[in-house]
């Protein structure tokens, strides 16, 4: 009778999975730490329960089968956002509050992978750099590599190397050296024929021909879901959540599939009371 439970539940996932919907969602600081905690910046009111549960509820509605969120305190506060009954939630391992993990929908077979810890280009430094969050998911007929990132903000569209014009910012140095990490991740997919999904928070915008794109385009092929658009998100403005895509993933995206969940507040206090950012998704179908 166990195995028969079993056989369906992988069933369901399948079926579930024939058509993918994968989101990126910062939450902002996330964390049921107290005000004056000494790991929190001073300006940073904690979430109340009630907007947890906001978030929450938003969650629900989103209904991604994949969610890769960042600013997030670990699993247990991850978890009151997607319930357990649902969702199987992991983060890394860093020893800071800003963590970054996956949510993934009950029944998708998942294993994780080591995190992505050369994204920390600043160990030594008092404020740690986050680490990618890095999962596989595994069908019969097919595998998505998947690695969820939050890099260093700072830098949303200034140069990452230096030219005429002068030298280069010290957060955008710091950005520039989490650039070869990425290449580094995105080649080995590459070699190995997996197709996988880089996401998350870039903090950067990425429009034209933007650096850190075209470097990280160097090491493979790469489709960037949000390419040409704007974000409806707090009144609109240019991306830098995002979605970007290699390999045979590529031809597995839905055409016009990209969507962004706007919360239904508008105040500037609601905008502190969940989060900076909306949900940011797009849709798969997998191979038969």
């Amino acid at each position: 009778m166990i195995r028969l439970l079993a056989m369906l539940l992988l069933l369901t996932g399948a079926a579930q999975a024939a058509e993918l919907r994968v989101a990126t969602w910062n939450l902002e600081w996330l964390t049921s730490r107290q005000p004056g905690d000494p790991a929190l910046p001073e300006n940073v009111r904690p979430k109340r329960p009630e907007d947890v549960d906001a978030l929450r509820r938003y969650a629900l509605t989103l209904d991604a089968d994949v969610i890769a969120f960042q600013e997030v305190d670990g699993p247990e506060i991850a978890a009151r956002v997607f319930p357990a009954d649902r969702y199987v939630v992991v983060t890394t391992a860093d020893d800071v509050v800003q963590r970054v993990g996956f949510a993934v929908r009950r029944g998708i077979p998942m294993h994780r992978n080591p995190d992505l810890v050369g994204l920390d280009v600043m160990p030594a430094a008092a404020h740690r750099l986050r680490s990618g969050a890095d999962i596989t998911l595994d069908w019969p007929g097919a595998r998505l590599r998947l690695l969820a990132v939050h890099l260093k903000s700072g830098c949303s569209y200034e140069r990452l190397s230096s030219g005429a014009a002068g030298g280069v910012s010290r957060v955008c140095e710091t950005l520039r050296r989490q650039v070869a990490p990425l290449q580094g991740w995105i080649a080995q997919r590459w070699e190995e024929g997996v197709p996988f999904v880089l996401l998350g928070d870039f903090n950067r915008r990425m429009e034209g021909r933007d650096e850190l794109l075209s470097a990280l385009t160097t090491a493979a092929p790469l489709t960037r879901a949000t390419e040409g658009r704007g974000s409806p998100c707090w009144g609109g403005g240019s991306f830098i959540d995002h979605i970007l895509v290699g390999g045979a993933a590529r031809s597995w995206i839905v055409p016009d599939s990209l969507r962004v969940m706007v919360y239904r507040e508008t105040s500037d206090a609601a905008r502190q009371q969940l989060s900076d950012h909306c949900p940011v998704s797009v849709r798969f179908r997998l191979p038969d």
